[in-house]
């Protein structure tokens, strides 16, 4: 198969979207297909455009047999509500030339957020007579006005508007857990358009392994100590304060530290929360090599998943299946109904305390700590959950499924076309 992924975010960007997408590709790569990439100059998480792909236009890149073609965007580090649009309008516009002039693909995965995006990759797909597959990690403009990022009436319309163009002209929607389902279904998409894919985590890469003698324990002075880690974006969703406040609690036992890795413009922010609070036990570090992730997480004994009350039922952080798969125990602060708090239930790995509730999380972790085998015991319902639900295997065979079941049903009702083009 020829296949096209249309995601803003890739390598070498290292939380979010982009490792999920990198690994989809490459993956598909190993098995045969060949796989082209349309994706933005490298920016996320710090919001500007790496050193090495500044000042350029276009950009060809070869990694592990995925062709990856990048286009300019337009980026600041502090966005306000117009930068924010011509970001998303620079990336419509500039990586729709290179997806065009490209090989035909048998069929597109386009990946939202971005949006906007499906535009250009409906377009490319009506052009090239091939099916389009809608890949959402997020429902926009539901889960923005939600927190409170969007709320320009006009913007609210005109993205509700691209919401339904995106569903209408996809020819299948995958969705990444069963929340996303019944907010599809509620409206008006039919059952049968959506599949439920789950993200994944490569079980091989990250896997289980004991706390000591861990370089990342090692290099932070945190051998001996009681770890409660949390990686990942630090944004209007995670409510991170809540995590410095149950430091804050905890700070008379000196066995317990609380990591926070993040990009450095949160950290800053909550460097000076930290100090507001007296949360000397709180170590703020960089992101991660993504070759140093195993170990990183290797290096607590309890992973943190932080939301807001606010944040939309169906929300689902990427971080989850990382700290399962390490044979993490998990400490959630979360909506109960939501569904990171159901696949949390569902593992067995993990607690479940309130959402925005400092209390409750000390009071957790506090537990945890008190209680060694507990924690092994969590660590070992984690991985086998992992190991069942979120092998990137299982997800690629899925994920191939798809693509081919599309194919051939594209074919039967356009033979001569997909013939004509072929040639």
């Amino acid at each position: 198969m020829r296949i096209l992924i249309y995601s803003y975010n890739y390598y070498p960007e290292p939380i979010g979207i982009a490792p999920l997408m990198t690994e989809l590709a490459e993956g598909l790569a190993k098995r045969g297909h060949t796989v082209r990439v349309i994706t933005a100059m490298p920016n996320y998480p710090e919001r500007q455009i790496y050193e090495g792909y500044r000042g350029k236009w276009y950009l060809n890149e070869y990694k592990n047999n995925v062709h990856i073609q990048r286009s300019y965007i337009w980026i600041r580090p502090q966005p306000n509500l117009l930068d924010r649009v011509l970001l998303d309008a620079s990336f419509v516009v500039t990586s729709f030339l290179p997806a065009l002039f490209g090989w035909r693909p048998d069929v597109i995965l386009s990946t939202s957020p971005s949006l906007p995006v499906c535009v250009p990759a409906a377009l490319l797909g009506w052009l090239r007579a091939c099916p389009v597959v809608l890949n959402l990690q997020d429902i926009l403009p539901e889960a923005a006005i939600h927190v409170g990022l969007l709320k320009n009436k006009f913007l609210i319309k005109v993205f509700a508007a691209l919401e339904k163009f995106a569903y209408h002209t996809a020819s299948k929607i995958s969705v990444i857990a069963d929340g996303f389902v019944e907010n599809l279904i509620s409206k008006g998409v039919k059952p049968e358009k959506i599949e439920q894919i789950p993200n994944w985590v490569d079980v091989n890469f990250i896997r289980p392994s004991s706390p000591n003698n861990n370089a990342f324990r090692a290099a932070h002075d945190l051998d001996g100590k009681f770890v409660a880690l949390y990686s990942g974006n630090i944004g209007l969703t995670q409510g991170l304060e809540t995590v410095i406040q149950a430091a804050s609690v905890l700070r008379h036992i000196q066995d317990i530290v609380f990591v926070i890795v993040g990009e450095s413009n949160g950290l800053q922010r909550l460097q000076q929360y930290c100090l507001d609070c007296g949360a000397d036990n709180v170590l703020l570090l960089p992101l991660q090599p993504r070759k140093k992730l195993p170990q990183m997480l290797a290096a607590a004994d309890v992973g943190l998943v932080v939301q807001k009350q606010n944040v939309v039922s169906f929300n689902m952080p990427s971080k989850i299946q990382l700290l399962l798969a390490s044979g993490r125990a998990l400490v959630a602060s979360v909506p109960e109904s939501g569904t990171a708090a159901k696949a949390i239930r569902e593992s067995g790995g993990g607690v479940i305390v309130p959402p925005e509730n400092s209390h409750a999380l000390a009071q957790a972790i506090v537990d945890l700590y008190q209680h060694p085998k507990k924690v092994k015991d969590l660590g070992i319902k984690s991985r086998q959950y992992a190991m069942e639900q979120y092998a990137f295997e299982q997800a690629l065979n899925q994920y191939e499924d798809l693509f081919e079941s599309l194919i051939a049903s594209s074919s039967k009702l356009a033979p001569g076309i997909v013939r004509k083009q072929e040639v």
